[in-house]
């Protein structure tokens, strides 16, 4: 039962696409437009919402569905809605956070570029359940043909009077803004990302107040994952029971993982929730294996800001809590694969790299320790690595784990701990003979 609809070229493809939960897209200049998307029952779920339900009944649906935040942190979507206060004289809005950064994650650019107006079409469902009558999209910097793609397809939604004044007759009013943002990982984070809507820099804020409370112009504020929007004109049109009936039972749904890296098939892939994460590799259907009928090294399971796994830890189910029990998390869904010729430290001085070039610098923690691991995980990689390296990196590791105000110190250090923890030996050897343990020293 797959949410986005494939394109089929006879029946034996139907049958497989049914039967592995998968979809992909190719390149039809139809398929974004509105009316292709209402040919395939677009925009019921938001007839059906300001028709028949309250905004209690909408987040009531969401909750018991079980949906959860496809961004990263997996945060479940109706009980987000259901902080913002009912009494509050504010202005209320809704942000889809686009500002996909994760590096190894290309979900949200699909969507965005293939399935614009289930975009719209979720973000008007969160914007009536929480009372919101101005909601914007915040898109990547880097991102300008989503951009496109969004503001032609809300002038699109405008014109067929999904948005507007007294939408379907009902007296709801709801307007929407595409925004661009400056190409910063930290707008990610949202309470960065609504400072930059603001007009300043992309800086995280201390929290309490949360965004539900004191978001965008210190008014109630909710900021979604453009995946987690997508789902919920799904959630309602078929019913809470029936999405909560897909995956695990804590982890329900379906989602959408980018694959990358040495593998003969990458691409995004959507799966139940609780997929194995070996058979998304190696299935034909899937990864088809490693590239080069090379051993696999290593797996990054939730983009690069998640802890590796190696190849005797694979076979895990691909949700939530199965991966946070491996060692691991889901993060964004970007599977990153890597094979046995991957030089580890030149790998990791290629992350922290990014990292320290995407500090926002306001945690003295982040903005300088990032600076220290680039130093000293270039000079190993580079050959001049000194006894007491490994040890120096752990320390600052530590030192900038959980003391930061956003996620991003986590990030960066999350995957330099465990390849020390898996990979101690090839960090030595560098360090000890002055070059690298593999053949190749070129991840990708």
């Amino acid at each position: 039962m797959t949410f986005y609809s494939p394109v089929i070229t006879n029946a034996k493809e139907a049958a497989d696409n049914e039967k592995l939960h998968l979809f992909k897209y190719v390149e039809d200049p139809d398929q974004p437009k509105v009316e292709t998307y209402e040919s395939h029952g677009g925009y019921q779920a938001w007839r059906k919402v300001l028709s028949t339900m309250s905004p209690a009944e909408v987040i009531d649906e969401v909750k018991k569905s079980g949906l959860r935040g496809r961004g990263g942190a997996g945060f479940p979507t109706g009980v987000k809605w259901g902080f913002v206060p009912n009494d509050s004289t504010k202005p209320h809005y809704l942000i889809c956070n686009a500002d996909e950064s994760e590096p190894g994650t290309c979900k949200d650019r699909v969507l965005m570029e293939r399935d614009p107006h289930g975009i719209i079409e979720g973000m008007g469902i969160g914007a009536y359940a929480v009372g919101c009558h101005l909601m914007f999209i915040y898109i990547r910097g880097e991102f300008g043909h989503c951009a496109e793609m969004m503001e032609k397809a809300k002038e699109e939604a405008y014109a067929r009077g999904h948005l507007g004044k007294n939408i379907y007759d009902s007296g709801y009013d709801l307007d929407m803004i595409v925004h661009t943002g400056g190409g910063a990982y930290i707008c990610g984070e949202e309470t960065s990302l609504l400072n930059s809507l603001e007009g300043e820099r992309g800086m995280s804020r201390i929290r309490p107040p949360f965004p539900a409370i004191a978001g965008l112009y210190a008014c109630p504020t909710i900021v979604n994952n453009v995946e987690s929007l997508a789902t919920v004109p799904h959630v309602i049109n078929r019913g809470a029971e029936w999405y909560s009936s897909l995956g695990t039972e804590k982890s329900t749904g379906t989602k959408i993982f980018s694959l990358s890296g040495h593998v003969n098939r990458p691409g995004n892939y959507e799966v139940e929730l609780g997929f194995s994460l070996k058979k998304l590799i190696y299935d034909p259907a899937y990864g088809n294996g490693i590239r080069g009928d090379r051993k696999l090294k290593g797996v990054i399971p939730g983009g690069s800001s998640t802890p590796f796994l190696t190849p005797d830890m694979i076979d895990v189910k691909l949700d939530y809590e199965s991966l946070v029990e491996a060692g691991s998390m889901l993060g964004s869904g970007a599977v990153i694969v890597f094979n046995e010729d991957t030089c580890i430290v030149w790998a990791l001085k290629k992350l922290i790299h990014f990292y320290r070039h995407e500090s926002c610098g306001k945690c003295t923690p982040c903005r300088e320790g990032t600076g220290w691991l680039e130093k000293i995980i270039s000079r190993i990689e580079a050959g001049q690595g000194r006894p007491g390296d490994i040890e120096k990196i752990e320390e600052i590791c530590e030192n900038i784990m959980g003391h930061t105000v956003c996620p991003l110190g986590d990030a960066a250090v999350m995957p330099i701990q465990s390849a020390i923890k898996h990979w101690r030996d090839e960090w030595q050897y560098h360090i000890d003979q002055k070059k690298c343990l593999v053949k190749s020293e070129f991840a990708f």
